[in-house]
This record gives C-alpha cells, structure tokens and sequence, in this order.
C-alpha cells in the first residue's frame, strides 16, 4: 500500500514545535512595546478646528498658560478656554484672519468651540491637576516643552507605569511654584536638597496603592 505522506511530514511536528516556541519568545515583547501607550499614544496630534500655535502665543508672546487653562490650580481639570478668552485679544488683533473664522463664527453664533482634546486618562482613572501644581509638579512634566509646538502633541505615554514611576520618586519632578508653567525647567544641582525640603514642608507622600487613582 502507498505512503499518504512522504517522509519530509515527519519534520512538520518539529516546525511547528519550533514556530510556537519562537511565537513564545517574540510575540509577548512585541505587543508588550507596539500595543503599549508610549508607541500608540506619545506622538498623537490631532488636527485642531483652529490652528492654535502655542510656539506663538505661550512661547514668542509669552502667555501663561493659566490665561486660558483658568482652572487647573483650583480644578481637577484644566479646562480648554471658551470663545470668549480667544475674542479678548482677537477682537482687536487680526481679526480679519481667514485662520480665525471658526473662533469668529463661534462669537457670532454662540455655539462653542469644539476642540480636540489631547491628552486623556482613562475614565476610570483619577487625576486632580490641582493636587499635582500644589505640589509642585509643573505643566511639562506631563505634557512636555507646550511652549515650543506648532501643534499640541502628545509627549509622554501618561500610562499607569509612568504615573507610577513619578508617584514612586516625584522628587526630580517637583519645582518652585514660579516655575510651574515654564516648559523648559530642568531640574539644577540643587534639586535633591529642594525637592526633600518640599517633601517635608507639604508632607507630599504620592499614593501607590490602586485606590490612589482608582476609586
């Protein structure tokens, strides 16, 4: 009687073996890096209804940044700024600019702006922005040099590793409260005695627990 298979299907059970155990040794770290938020996340610049240049108005003209985030020393959110903070200015300044017309449009209608929003945490995890300022943890900790985009993007992966990583060791991250919304502060040499010295003051003792962001 004929062979149904030649002798070379004797090898199949070891490709296959060897296809799993390579499967095994490759895939983990590959969704581990590629399905994590520091690849899918970092880098995410939506396109705004108005081309806003932060690089223009906090960096070259040297807005603060609580002039149009009003709320986030007092709120857990920072809030975007209504028609109304941009017409302060552009009533006046370049107020017949094709760029503006969606911001003009808004004034005349009274319908909002409906910009894009960035960054976001989960819904189902907690983040005061006002508890972090307090602190001492400044804007570009999180969201990086603001003052040098054309374009918001998205800096760090604001994931529960990274948050976590900060919560563990906040001291590189915390600074004088004059300097929280300079996005080019880097820490000095005195930053170790600084930071241990505002430890104390503000009895800052971050949550590692799952209920500090999970409630």
């Amino acid at each position: 009687m004929a062979q149904i298979f030649t002798e070379r299907a004797n090898r199949v059970p070891l490709l296959v073996a060897l296809g799993l155990l390579a499967a095994a040794v490759i895939v983990p770290p590959a969704v581990w890096y590629w399905f994590s938020p520091a690849f899918t996340d970092v880098g995410y610049r939506p396109e705004q209804p108005v081309p806003f240049s932060h690089a223009l108005h906090a960096g070259e003209l040297g807005m603060d940044c609580r002039y149009c985030h009003v709320q986030v020393e007092r709120a857990a959110v920072a809030s975007v700024p209504p028609t109304q903070v941009c017409m302060n200015c552009h009533q006046l300044v370049k107020r017949d600019s094709p760029l503006l017309a969606a911001i003009l449009d808004s004034a005349a209608s009274g319908e909002p702006m409906r910009w894009v929003r960035v960054h976001k945490v989960p819904e189902y995890a907690y983040f005061d922005h006002s508890m972090h300022l307090r602190a001492g943890v400044g804007c570009s900790s999180c969201h990086g040099d603001v003052r040098s985009m054309e374009v918001v993007t998205q800096a760090e992966p604001l994931s529960m590793g990274w948050c976590l990583d900060c919560h563990r060791d906040p001291a590189p991250h915390l600074r004088p409260h004059d300097e929280l919304t300079d996005t080019t502060w880097r820490p000095s040499a005195e930053q170790p005695e600084f930071a241990l010295a505002r430890i104390e003051e503000l009895h800052i003792a971050p949550p590692v627990d799952c209920s500090g962001c999970h409630r």
